[in-house]
C-alpha cells in the first residue's frame, strides 16, 4: 500500500506539474528527510495496527456494532482536520484573497469536496461522516452516543470539555484529545500529518472482505452501505486522497528539518492514539462478552 502510494505520489506530482516537481526534488537533494523517511520511521506503528488482534474478534452482530460506535470518533474528528488545512491553508473568510500555495488550495479542496459532498450508494451527495451514520442505523448500530456527544459539542462550544465531560472509553477520550490538540496548535504541516498518517488508509483491505463474510452469515443485517463506504474509502485513499496528502506535506516542510521532525514526531503519536482506540474497542468487545 505504502510503495503504490508512493508511486502513484510521483506519478500524479510529474503528470499535474512536472515543473514545479523537479524544482522541488532539486530544493529537497540537501534535505536528509522526505515522505519516504517518514513512512520508515512510522513502518512499526503500522504494522501493528494493520495486523491488530481486533479485526479477528470482530464475530457477531453485536461485535460489527461495538466496533462501529466507537469507530464513529475516528471519522467525525477527521473531518475537523480537513476543515483546520483549509482554513489554515486556503482563504475562507471575505473578502477573498489568493492566499497560499494554489496548488495547496487545489489539493485540499479537492479533498473537501470528496469528504465533504460525495456520493452515497443511491446517489444523492452526503459527508463521509453522514455516510457511516446511515450505515450504523442499516444495520442496527446505536448513534445514541455519537449524537449525544455532537450535540453536548454544540451546547459547550469547547471540544475539550466535551471529551472530558463524555463517558467515552478513556482512549477514545486521549485520541480525540490528541487530534484536537494538533489543531489547536495551528502549524498546518503538523495537521496535515495527523490527517495522512494516522488515517483511513490504516484499516486494511481484509476488513472489507469481513463484511462482507458477515453479509453472507447474517443476510437479515444490510450491510450495503457499509461495505460501500470502506470500498469507496479505500478507493479515494488509493487513488486520490493519498497521494494528494503525500505531496500536500511535501510542499508545506520543503527543505526544512524541523518541519520533517514534527511531522515526524506527530505521525506516530497519531498512529499510536489510534492503536489505542483500537485497544479501546477489542477491550470492549472483550468486556461484553464477559457479561453474556
Amino acid at each position: 500500500m505504502l510503495l503504490f502510494l508512493e508511486k502513484h505520489f510521483y506519478f500524479c506530482t510529474v503528470r499535474m506539474k512536472s515543473k514545479q516537481f523537479i524544482k522541488f526534488v532539486y530544493r529537497n537533494k540537501n534535505c536528509t528527510m522526505n515522505i519516504q523517511t517518514i513512512n520508515q520511521s512510522i513502518q512499526s506503528q503500522k504494522e501493528q495496527l494493520l495486523n491488530h488482534s481486533l479485526y479477528n474478534k470482530v464475530k457477531t452482530i453485536e461485535d460489527l456494532h461495538c466496533f462501529l460506535e466507537n469507530h464513529i470518533y475516528a471519522v467525525w474528528d477527521f473531518m475537523s482536520l480537513l476543515k483546520a488545512l483549509q482554513n489554515k491553508l486556503t482563504c475562507t473568510t471575505t473578502p477573498w484573497l489568493p492566499i497560499g500555495n494554489p496548488e495547496i488550495r487545489y489539493l485540499i479542496n479537492e479533498i473537501v469536496v470528496a469528504e465533504e459532498t460525495d456520493l452515497t450508494l443511491d446517489g444523492t451527495r452526503q459527508s463521509h461522516f453522514e455516510m457511516y451514520l446511515d450505515a450504523m442505523t442499516q444495520c442496527g448500530a446505536s448513534t445514541t452516543q455519537i449524537n449525544a456527544f455532537l450535540k453536548n459539542v454544540e451546547e459547550t462550544k469547547n471540544i475539550f470539555v466535551s471529551i472530558k465531560q463524555s463517558d467515552l472509553h478513556p482512549n477514545v477520550k486521549a485520541f480525540l484529545d490528541f487530534t484536537f490538540r494538533v489543531i489547536e496548535q495551528g502549524k498546518p504541516h503538523e495537521i496535515a500529518a495527523a490527517f495522512t498518517f494516522g488515517r483511513e488508509d490504516l484499516i486494511p483491505n481484509m476488513f472489507t472482505e469481513i463484511l462482507r463474510n458477515f453479509q453472507q452469515n447474517f443476510p437479515e443485517t444490510d450491510l450495503s452501505k457499509l461495505i460501500y463506504y470502506f470500498e469507496r474509502h479505500i478507493e479515494l485513499d488509493a487513488d486520490e486522497h493519498g497521494p494528494m496528502a503525500m505531496q500536500m506535506i511535501t510542499e508545506l516542510c520543503g527543505t526544512s528539518e524541523q518541519k520533517w521532525k514534527e511531522v515526524q514526531e506527530v505521525s506516530v503519536l497519531a498512529l499510536e492514539k489510534r492503536i489505542g482506540l483500537w485497544n479501546a474497542i477489542e477491550e470492549q468487545m472483550e468486556h461484553k462478552h464477559e457479561l453474556v
